[in-house]
């Protein structure tokens, strides 16, 4: 049975005081509401993990889980964060390849395949985002952007170092856009995703592998996305800046 997993993505929002006031409400309402065996991952800007991790101890329910790290170990990398870093925090997950890096900061597959590779080395999980532009769907493009993005910084992996990875599949047009992909476009492209990891990995690997849906996720159709065969969670946005609307994605795994 696929783990199933909601991770919120803060992204550059939250004070200090704001972040950990949102998640200790996460936190005390995970215990309190969530049944079934779903895992929470909330992923915070730099300066709320160390704390944030401290007040989830214990907590087998939510994981703490950052936006990047660098490709590098350590060096004159002025204003950056390393894999080892994370670790020596106790950060479990970190999110690489989402599509505003890709977009703003020019990280492309061969640079996400350095990243995914100092992550696994130093024992975080990697929720490795993929997805196409309106342009490249408008296009007929997404299944080859997707297969690509997919193959070029992961396929290089041992099975093995592969299973560690969760994959988010985000449609880049329906990121903070109010759109979202309907909950048939949704499943085609996870089944896709999957169809792809069991050409690599064989079917066992590819049935393991858990896969979120990243498009505009919120509390009135996470059930209906969730429902999916091939759909095992989110990696949500906005909605998880407010901590009722949150654990009311969560909670859809309970049923």
């Amino acid at each position: 049975m696929r783990k199933k997993i909601v991770a919120g993505n803060w992204k550059m929002n939250k004070d200090y005081t704001e972040g950990m006031s949102l998640f200790s409400e996460v936190v005390n309402m995970v215990n309190d509401e969530v049944q079934g065996q779903q895992e929470v991952v909330v992923c915070a800007p730099y300066i709320h993990l160390h704390s944030l991790v401290a007040l989830g101890k214990g907590n087998q329910k939510v994981a703490v889980g950052a936006q990047n790290c660098h490709q590098e170990a350590a060096g004159a990398y002025t204003g950056e964060i390393s894999a080892g870093m994370l670790t020596s925090i106790g950060v479990q997950y970190v999110i690489l390849g989402h599509s505003e890096r890709r977009q703003y900061f020019g990280e492309d597959n061969a640079l996400l395949a350095k990243k995914t590779d100092i992550a696994l080395k130093n024992n975080l999980k990697p929720i490795f985002c993929i997805g196409e532009t309106l342009e490249e769907r408008e296009s007929g493009k997404h299944f080859d952007i997707i297969k690509s993005q997919l193959a070029e910084a992961t396929f290089h992996l041992s099975a093995a170092d592969f299973s560690k990875l969760v994959i988010a599949y985000e449609p880049v047009w329906a990121i903070g856009t109010g759109v979202t992909a309907s909950s048939e476009q949704a499943q085609e492209v996870h089944a896709f995703i999957r169809k792809e990891i069991a050409s690599k990995y064989g079917e066992a690997v590819a049935e393991a592998t858990t896969i979120l849906y990243g498009g505009s996720c919120n509390p009135k159709n996470a059930a209906e996305l969730f429902s999916q065969a091939d759909i095992d969670g989110g990696l949500i946005g906005g909605a998880s800046l407010k901590s009722r609307d949150f654990l009311d994605i969560v909670k859809v795994f309970n049923q």
